[in-house]
């Protein structure tokens, strides 16, 4: 055989072989824990790499390894760790004689793990899911060097599942912060290789990798806004936060979920999900620059169109989001849009019911301009439209005055994807006149004597302009639904 025929051979067999040697190789080569050091002079200045270790070779043929990509982005994985004070309810916890007799204590200590992913490095700036920090009390987060350092919670948006802390990048000890750069996550193709970083179960920094599955996915259930990057490398508990990167090193992704029939604690089943990192930038931005997350409303009612009303209007299929209200000076109604008109698509993306829509809108800027795909009495037409503010919050006193002392709020989308409509209640002011009508915090007003409503826009167009004589709320408490009369 001739040397060149060799040499073909050989490069063949390794092509072949790139599979199996990336499913085995990788998590045995990076699976070590957080606290391991790192190879030497891993970064030589922020967000600059030093030179990669040489890749193996066989036979004078260079083998497929991620390892030099893995050497440049491993440094910018991070665990995240959490501390929250509980406190602890027992049938007699207030009794202060029990509680010294029995040694009870009044409150404990809950902790968390997660991953995170330094996106800035000179900024000290990691992003992570909000339900790794949620709640927290303190996080730290330690480097994959081992150095544990205390992080400062920026914001976060739960809808979305993004949250932004920030570590002091001056005059921290020992070597330079590294980063990983954020990709153009709307280039990312079915098939594309990627690999999943992180922290799973607290073992230390583990790599897996695997194929883009899946873009767009948005009937998660129980999560909020979606747009979530389908991927069969294994998530596992303790990888929310983490980086799902690219080829190339390139941050495409935030890990933050895994689905499992049985619970995510059993284990992956090769259904794993990432925030885009497009999503992830628009986020990081609004909370950088203000704190919150501000996004935008057609402000319309809508519906589901099932076959009974997609035969009324002369449809061919049973799909699409059909409008029931446009709210006055609302986005839609400048726009044109009527009661009755169906929704199909939105800037080129299907609708197929309700729910679509209302993701599509919660994940626009407001200031967007968006175009839809409208039938109105069976005929196409697009009509372009810009997009306004959505409430966040609307203060009791200004619709009611027997609503005095509450504030209301959007239902957080994990609510909405479990069938429940309406407003929450977002606090209530102790001794108001809120309270003594007994509002709670926590409840979830579904309708009012003045009508049903779907969102914070209905709830506030619901009252217009004179006050009800007899203001009665239809309010959800737990499991339990009753109705609130507001004296």
């Amino acid at each position: 055989m001739t040397t060149t025929a060799t040499r073909t051979l050989l490069a063949l067999s390794a092509a072949a072989a790139f599979g199996a040697f990336a499913a085995t190789g990788l998590n045995l080569l990076v699976d070590r824990p957080a606290s391991a050091a790192p190879p030497p002079a891993v970064v030589a200045q922020a967000g600059t790499p030093a030179a990669a270790p040489p890749v193996a070779a066989v036979a004078r043929t260079p083998m497929p390894s991620l390892a030099p990509m893995l050497h440049r982005v491993l440094p910018a994985v991070v665990s995240v760790n959490t501390r929250q004070v509980v406190r602890v309810n027992t049938p007699f916890g207030d009794d202060p004689v029990f509680r010294r007799i029995f040694g009870i204590p009044q409150e404990r200590i809950a902790r968390s793990l997660g991953s995170g992913v330094i996106v800035d490095a000179r900024r000290g700036l990691i992003l992570t899911n909000n339900h790794v920090v949620e709640n927290a009390d303190a996080v730290q987060v330690t480097l994959a060097d081992g150095r544990t350092i205390d992080a400062e919670f920026v914001g976060s948006d739960p809808d979305t599942d993004i949250a932004l802390m920030r570590i002091p990048a001056k005059d921290l000890p020992g070597v330079a912060l590294a980063e990983i750069p954020l990709a153009d996550s709307d280039q990312l193709q079915i098939g594309d290789f990627v690999v999943a970083i992180g922290n799973p179960f607290g073992v230390g920094q583990t790599v897996t990798s695997g194929i883009v599955s899946a873009v767009g996915r948005n009937n998660l259930p129980g999560a909020g806004f979606q747009s979530f990057i389908q991927t069969d490398a294994s998530i596992n508990p303790g990888n929310s936060g983490g980086a799902l990167v690219n080829l190339d090193g390139q941050l495409v992704g935030i890990n933050t979920a895994s689905f499992n029939p049985r619970g995510s604690m059993a284990g992956n089943i090769g259904l794993g999900f990432a925030i885009p990192s497009n999503l992830a930038r628009r986020i990081l931005d609004q909370l950088l620059h203000g704190g919150v997350v501000r996004r935008g409303t057609l402000g319309i009612d809508l519906q589901d169109v099932d076959a009974r009303i997609a035969k009324g209007l002369g449809m061919d299929e049973a799909r699409g989001a059909v409008v029931t209200r446009v709210y006055p000076e609302s986005a839609g109604g400048a726009a044109g849009l009527r009661v009755g008109d169906v929704i199909v698509a939105a800037n080129g993306e299907t609708i197929d019911n309700a729910e679509a829509l209302r993701n599509f809108q919660g994940l626009q800027a407001p200031d967007a301009r968006i175009t839809l795909d409208v039938r109105r009495d069976g005929r196409p037409l697009q009509i372009t439209s810009g997009l306004r503010e959505a409430p966040k919050a609307l203060s009791g006193e200004r619709l009611d005055p027997r609503l005095a002392g509450a504030s209301f709020a959007e239902l957080p989308e994990s609510l909405r994807r479990q069938g429940l409509t309406g407003v929450l209640v977002e606090s209530v002011e102790r001794g108001s006149r809120a309270a003594q009508n007994n509002l709670q915090r926590g409840d979830v007003v579904r309708a009012s004597s003045n009508g049903r409503f779907s969102d914070l826009s209905g709830f506030r167009a619901s009252f217009g302009s004179a006050p009800p004589q007899r203001l009665v709320l239809r309010v959800l408490r737990g499991n339990a639904s009753g109705d609130l009369l507001m004296r």
